[in-house]
């Protein structure tokens, strides 16, 4: 109970935070002096907890137990108190004297109790101080080291294994054939298929590869789908209404007459191969499966005679290496004094991948001494006589009970995704940061702290790396299924999460489909459940709602919650009822549409004032589509949200802040505000003083019908902590005065000349990414010397731009050069490939001129001794011989 302990006390200390914001004591009646107290001494029981989680006694257990329970019921509390405030319309100040005296006496109950606890917690840590002197300690510090190289792919001890299924692959045979590979959990079967896949062999050998994750629960129809919409771009159209005949036509047509690779990886029953070879043809043309399971049985009656790979467990000595190269980033120990043990270590993981590498990545981040390396290996080698998946359980289990506390919760959370899902990294540390999981660190923001949570797990390899982006950063990740078994397990003992305090609505104008009001996903089955419902001033209803199983028992408790209707459609009492509850830190709204009919339908969404009572709101995303000429517009409360970090509202526009009659009261300051995205988005002064601290600003204009004055950019300069700007259907540069700070800049349908580039230029010396989307207008473009000195990406896509002036000496530092779309450009210049800096250039559905430009530029950097460089034509690499 020590991580949802933890978490809980995380999670407390920004609600005593956000009540105490100075934009609320206007509304709110408190007592300062005691909410401080309450925060002093729940900070006291979080430092304790960071310093004795690691080895709690059964009598510690107890009281964090009772623990947990009274920190939950001091956030029912003050929830409680709050939110009747926030809805109260009464100016009776005999009213509100009779709620504060009420609420304080409850929370001097709380800090009695914590009191207890705290002194109980202090004399039993006494009693085990000697114990705890006895183990060695974990050096954990908040913020992580990177290793000096990432390897999330690593084929270390397997590249024989690589070598031989590349050639395999690649045989003379004309048929379709299949190859499996074998071996059991943790062996390595993905990583040898992900390395073969993005082979450079392999990439140019076959027309098309496709990636398709089985698992022992999938649907054809699921998996088709998320190809067709997520992975596959030039399918046009919505698969959502396709059957699985439908969808299977469609692969079966787009692998018609080409060489394919197609990966089926984690295969556990010869029913799934049943289920996809109707759709795909058998060219004769070399085309191949490669297929991944852990089952002999589904194995053998695949393959061509008898055909198929089998993963072993690596030998001490590729064991030995492959645990060098987690530790210490190289093929041998730089301590002699820790290779005996060292080698200890890697036998006792016989051999199996997947325990080496977390092992390895415990070691990497503890201390390089003999007296911890032999407390791991004594641990290692007890677990000898388990079966192979236990056994491999209780090696992972070492990794995660070394982490410390503030990383636990992060990583169990990890159990809410299915299985083998593909995790967007900005999205999981959203929701972190929504749990309440994170702690601001050394002045750092929590989506910083977030930041390096996600390199700590990864760099431990608890959490491997999917994607990355061209800047390096993390896209996507993922969880092994043997971690995630260990996920369930610890989550089961902690009850970690016990209030959803994020929900994900999924819309329909026309409900078709029967979605889950808290996950949004589209379960087997759904059972409908009767909310108590707060609507207005002491009156309540009920609301009906449907919750999936899975989120059901997850949330026992669902009706204890204060739930408020902040969001309806517009004089349409059929709507399907969306409550929220008034503890939400994350609300996601995402359009279901299942045709675009239903875009073309008049529906207008209303937010009301009620939106202010989602008083721990922290990330708002809207991403609905809408075809109206009226612009939507939230609420003005929206500004009375203090913690706000996220606000993704698309189509809605922003109301202006209500400007204060009274000489010297405080107006609210979204301070925490970092992202912001929005229609007609105005930057008048009462709007840039109340987001000081903006990163991130997404602007469309493209429903805009205001005076051209009305959406000047002139106020941005304030705005000088911003360090990406988006906008689309924007043409006045005149009126825009661009901050420093800004790194990152991406225009979209702006009709603007070319000839006003040097505007951008000449205000923006910081600038390293410029997106550029049908945004200026013209066939030719002369770039001047000095002007984009720092630029390192640059992307242009579907202009009329038929000469492009350019030279190397105006790109002087570019690492990445993306077309797409530029049909009538004739050439990239030659001198383009003299810039030292240049990584790739990368065409995407251009001209023939402009591939051919592309061909003898790499040509010639190959003869000039240029290796580095490297250009994709619709997504292959292209390859020159001299």
């Amino acid at each position: 109970m020590a991580v949802a302990a933890y978490a809980s006390l995380v999670s407390l200390m920004d609600v005593l935070d956000n009540v105490q914001h100075l934009g609320r004591r206007r509304r709110l009646h408190l007592d300062k002096e005691q909410i401080q107290n309450l925060q002093e001494k729940v900070k006291l029981l979080q430092d304790f907890l960071e310093v004795h989680s690691q080895r709690i006694s059964p009598e510690m257990e107890n009281l964090v137990r009772q623990l947990l329970v009274l920190v939950d019921d001091a956030d029912d509390i003050i929830d409680f108190h709050v939110a009747n405030q926030l809805r109260e319309e009464s100016q009776d100040k005999s009213l509100h004297t009779i709620a504060l005296t009420s609420f304080c006496q409850y929370i001097d109950k709380i800090i009695e109790k914590i009191d207890s606890i705290t002194e109980k917690l202090m004399m039993v840590k006494e009693e085990w101080i000697d114990v705890q002197e006895q183990q060695p300690e974990v050096s954990m510090p908040v913020g992580s080291t990177s290793l000096p190289y990432s390897d999330e792919n690593t084929m270390l001890g397997f590249d024989e294994r690589l070598l031989q299924v590349v050639d395999e692959l690649t045989r003379d045979e004309s048929n379709l054939q299949i190859l499996p590979i074998v071996g059991m959990g943790g062996i390595g079967k993905t990583t040898l298929a992900q390395n073969a896949h993005d082979h450079p062999y392999i990439v140019n050998r076959f027309d098309i590869r496709i990636w398709f994750t089985i698992s022992q629960q999938y649907s054809v129809q699921k998996i088709l789908q998320k190809y067709f919409f997520n992975d596959n771009k030039d399918i046009i159209g919505s698969t959502d209404q396709l059957g699985v005949a439908e969808l299977g036509e469609r692969l079966h047509k787009l692998l018609f007459g080409k060489r394919y690779l197609i990966i089926m990886d984690d295969v556990w029953s010869i029913k799934t191969w049943e289920d996809f070879m109707l759709y795909l043809p058998n060219n004769g043309n070399k085309s191949r499966v490669l297929v991944t399971t852990r089952l002999l049985e589904v194995a053998r009656p695949l393959c061509f005679d008898n055909h198929y790979f089998t993963v072993d467990f690596l030998d001490e000595d590729k064991s030995w290496d492959l645990l060098c190269g987690k530790v210490f980033a190289q093929k041998s120990c730089p301590y002699p004094e820790l290779e005996e043990i060292g080698r200890e270590i890697a036998k006792g993981c016989r051999g199996l991948p997947l325990s080496i590498v977390v092992i390895g990545g415990l070691l990497a981040k503890s201390n390089k001494t003999r007296e911890y390396w032999g407390f791991v290996a004594k641990n290692v080698t007890s677990f000898v006589n388990y079966g192979d998946d236990e056994y491999c359980l209780k090696i992972l289990s070492l990794s995660y009970n070394s982490l410390s506390i503030h990383l636990k919760p992060c990583f169990l959370y990890t159990r809410v995704f299915p299985e083998d899902q593909e995790i967007r990294a900005p999205e999981l540390k959203k929701l972190w940061i929504s749990e309440g999981f994170l702690k601001p660190v050394g002045g750092k923001s929590l989506e910083e702290a977030a930041e390096e949570y996600l390199k700590d797990l990864t760099d431990r390899n608890l959490i491997f790396i999917r994607k990355r982006t061209r800047r390096g950063n993390i896209r996507t990740c993922g969880v092994h299924d043997i971690l995630r078994e260990l996920c369930f397990r610890e989550y089961s003992k902690e009850h970690l999460i016990r209030v959803p305090k994020s929900q994900r609505i999924a819309f329909q104008v026309q409900p078709k489909f029967d979605f889950c009001f808290l996950c949004g996903r589209l379960p087997d089955r759904l059972n409908r459940i009767h909310l108590k419902q707060l609507v207005g001033l002491r009156s309540t209803t009920v609301a009906s709602s449907l919750v999936c199983e899975a989120c059901n028992n997850m949330y026992p408790d669902l009706n204890r919650l204060r739930w408020v209707k902040v969001f309806d459609l517009d004089n349409d009492q059929s709507f399907e009822t969306f409550p929220q509850h008034t503890k939400l830190r994350y609300l996601a709204v995402q359009d279901q549409h299942a045709t675009m009919v239903d875009y073309l339908l008049e529906w207008k969404i209303v937010f009301p004032n009620t939106i202010s009572l989602l008083w721990n709101l922290q990330i708002l995303d809207l991403d609905l589509f809408y075809m109206d000429t009226h612009t939507l517009v939230l609420s003005s409360e929206i500004w009375e949200i203090p913690k706000l970090r996220h606000l993704n509202v698309q189509s809605f526009r922003l109301p202006d802040p209500l400007v204060n009659d009274l000489e010297g009261q405080d107006f609210t300051i979204l301070e925490y505000l970092s992202t912001l995205s929005s229609e007609g988005f105005r930057c008048i002064k009462e709007v840039v003083k109340r987001i000081p601290n903006l990163k991130k600003l997404n602007a469309s204009y493209r429903s805009y019908s205001g005076d051209a004055s009305d959406c000047s950019l002139s106020n941005l300069v304030q705005l000088n902590k911003l360090e990406s700007l988006s906008l689309e259907y924007y043409s006045l540069l005149e009126n825009i005065t661009f901050p420093t700070s800004l790194k990152k800049l991406s225009l979209s349908y702006c009709e603007i000349p070319w000839r006003k580039m040097t505007i951008i230029s000449s205000l923006l010396p910081n600038l390293e990414v410029l997106k550029l989307n049908n945004a200026f207008r013209g066939q030719e473009w002369d770039p001047s010397e000095g002007e984009f000195l720092r630029l390192k990406v640059l992307h242009i896509s579907f202009c009329d731009l038929m000469l492009w002036g350019a030279e190397d000496i105006h790109f002087p530092n570019l690492q990445y050069l993306s077309l797409e779309g530029m049909f009538k450009l004739e050439e990239i210049p030659l001198s383009i490939g003299d810039i030292a800096t240049l990584h790739s250039i990368h065409l995407q559905f251009c001209g023939e001129s402009a591939v051919n430009s592309a061909t003898e530029i790499l040509t010639e950097q190959k003869e000039n001794g240029n290796e580095s460089l490297q250009v994709y034509v619709d997504g292959k690499q292209v390859h020159v011989s001299l």
